[in-house]
């Protein structure tokens, strides 16, 4: 499969996954007005700002997109989409307060491999929450891929384009690429998605990035490569630097050191 072009990756690609959530995981969507609403207004906000839509999904009480953003307006654009969507919901259901969880989440798309599991993990979302197949479930860019439904919001020449030059072949490769399953990588998208870790979960994650059956093994390195491991740990959005002192029972001080030493 094709690659995507480095001149088409700030993150250099300008592409990110978006995640926004119900407040304390409440519903966002309680019936099909809602989600026809959320759909309108994306509509709305896209043809004001001009983004691309890549993939979505609109689950209960949270939404997935990957959303291409030439001109750097992404803080604008979810401004605008949550606000208007939460102002219709408050007035809709009588109530008050913040509908979403804080701040969206946002992360960025900088190689293909994450972009390729991307495209797997938001459309078989339904599917992974026992509520439908991904053939049947309407709220997703999947619907539009395959030409069931036409929301106005998908643009789906570029993701077609990375399995094939011919658009039949390509649409039969992206149909069957969506019903395979890789567990591994769905682990590594959703404890991404999740923002803090539990420590549990933080020593998976950290194993599977940098490759290693047992984490303790990093500190039988030589200074220069355990501090080389430990670095990359720092980078890994989601884990604390307090849960790397008591994973590795090594001192926030020999952390923070080899952070600023990686800086310069």
């Amino acid at each position: 499969m094709p690659r995507i072009a480095r001149e088409n990756l700030k993150t250099i690609t300008k592409t990110y996954h978006i995640i926004i959530r119900g407040n304390n995981k409440q519903d966002i969507f309680t019936c099909e007005n809602d989600r026809k609403k959320f759909i309108n207004l994306l509509k709305k906000t896209k043809e004001e700002y001009s983004f691309r839509v890549y993939l979505f999904v609109l689950m209960t009480n949270h939404v997935h997109f990957v959303i291409y953003d030439e001109n750097d307006r992404m803080s604008k654009i979810m401004h605008k989409l949550c606000s208007s969507y939460a102002k219709y919901f408050n007035k809709e259901y009588n109530r008050v307060g913040h509908l979403f969880q804080d701040r969206y989440r946002s992360i960025s798309v900088n190689d293909d491999k994450y972009l390729f599991n991307l495209i797997r993990y938001i459309h078989n979302n339904p599917c992974k929450a026992k509520m439908s197949s991904i053939d049947v479930y309407e709220w997703s860019s999947y619907q539009e891929y395959i030409g069931q439904k036409d929301f106005g919001i998908t643009d789906t020449d570029f993701i077609l384009s990375l399995f094939g030059d011919v658009k039949e072949e390509a649409l039969k490769q992206f149909i069957k690429y969506n019903a395979e399953i890789d567990n591994k990588e769905y682990l590594k998208i959703e404890l991404e998605t999740e923002g803090e870790l539990s420590d549990e979960d933080a020593i998976q994650y950290i194993k599977t990035v940098i490759g290693v059956e047992n984490l303790l093994e990093i500190l039988l390195y030589s200074k220069e490569t355990r501090n080389k491991y430990i670095y990359k740990i720092t980078q890994i959005e989601g884990i604390q630097t307090e849960q790397i002192v008591r994973l590795l029972g090594i001192s926030k001080r020999t952390i923070m050191r080899i952070i600023e030493n990686n800086k310069k």
